[in-house]
């Protein structure tokens, strides 16, 4: 049964349409029918079965630049604080680093447009190799995210987590950034160690170095084989919060990140992609635009803390993370 109209999924030209079935039950994901998956950072699932799966672009619509400025849930004085406070943790032995994050806010009135034009903007100004859009009950979505959470292919995945940026007109990467993504690495082996069999996890690249519009990312993979019979529940228990938007260790990390950051992150940080058989491509929610029905567009921009940030470098790199998409969509940053 077709249970809305408008509703729909579109990732490497995989579009999606007629949804059937909304469900948070990760054990119907082996059904072998098609799902468009959102896991949000705190964990909560969101899996929308579509009875129509097709290979076509993305239909484009117009969007209507924004005017009003962006509101942030943390000015720069409060993110700074923020960060002192990750510093202050670091120095107790607590945690190695800590993804800190804040949200910007656009109010949008009381006939919120569609983000299906926004994306089509995303699309032509700023194509990502994950470039997600999804429209489900509650959520409307426009990704650019440019890093892998987790590709599967039969048995076999692969995770690439992003952790580093510098301006694109920059060659090296410092000792911060490249300290920061082996943390990340080590703690990726890790979890996917939970669930692929001994011996077969491996980083089949290391500080990969990948260019996108107006910056420059430091990017590794991690390989691994699952185990027989691990399936999904298993496999996102093992793996969510996505290891480069938490830290190390992770479960240090996210008891700093609920008590530091104002409201919870949602689809920014999650998972967002889609299921298919044995077959996956999902990306981790950043570079992303999300409304929920309360009259506000919504995007997420962080940084990586460890104990050589500095905090106004820190906060410098969460406006160019920003920058470029906000120019997108509209509206003084």
């Amino acid at each position: 049964m077709n249970i809305g109209k408008g509703y729909q999924f579109w990732m490497h030209g995989i579009r999606a349409s007629r949804l059937a079935e909304i469900t948070d039950d990760p054990q119907r994901l082996s059904d072998g029918n098609f799902w468009a998956v959102l896991a949000t950072f705190e964990g909560k699932y969101h899996f929308a079965r579509f009875k129509k799966v097709s290979n076509e672009p993305f239909p484009s619509a117009n969007w209507k630049r924004l005017e009003r400025p962006w509101k942030s849930t943390q000015e720069m004085i409060d993110y700074i604080a923020y960060i002192h406070a990750i510093k202050e943790e670091i120095s107790s032995g607590g945690v190695y680093q800590v993804n800190a994050c804040r949200e910007l806010m656009h109010f949008l009135g009381d006939k919120p447009p569609a983000l299906t034009g926004l994306f089509s903007e995303i699309l032509r100004a700023n194509p990502a190799p994950f470039a997600t859009y999804l429209k489900i009950p509650g959520f409307e979505i426009a990704s650019a995210s440019p890093e892998r959470f987790l590709s599967r292919t039969g048995e076999r995945v692969i995770t690439s987590p992003i952790k580093g940026t510098i301006r694109w007109n920059q060659e090296e990467f410092g000792e911060k950034d490249k300290s920061e993504n082996l943390m990340i690495v080590d703690l990726m082996r890790n979890d996917l160690s939970q669930i692929c069999i001994p011996g077969t996890v491996e980083v089949s690249s290391l500080f990969r170095h990948e260019k996108h519009p107006g910056i420059t990312h430091l990017v590794s993979d991690i390989e691994g084989s699952l185990c027989e019979g691990v399936d999904w529940s298993e496999i996102f228990s093992a793996l969510l919060a996505p290891g480069s938007v938490s830290g190390a260790p992770k479960s240090s990390a996210v008891k700093i990140i609920r008590e530091n950051e104002e409201q919870a992150r949602g689809p920014y940080c999650g998972a967002l992609g889609y299921i298919h058989g044995n077959r996956a491509e999902l990306a981790v929610a950043i570079r992303t635009f999300w409304t929920t029905g309360d009259k506000y567009l919504r995007y997420g921009t962080g940084a990586g803390i460890t104990w050589g940030s500095d905090a106004m470098s820190e906060w410098e790199e969460t406006q160019l993370k920003a920058r470029h998409l906000i120019s997108i969509a509209g509206g003084e940053l």
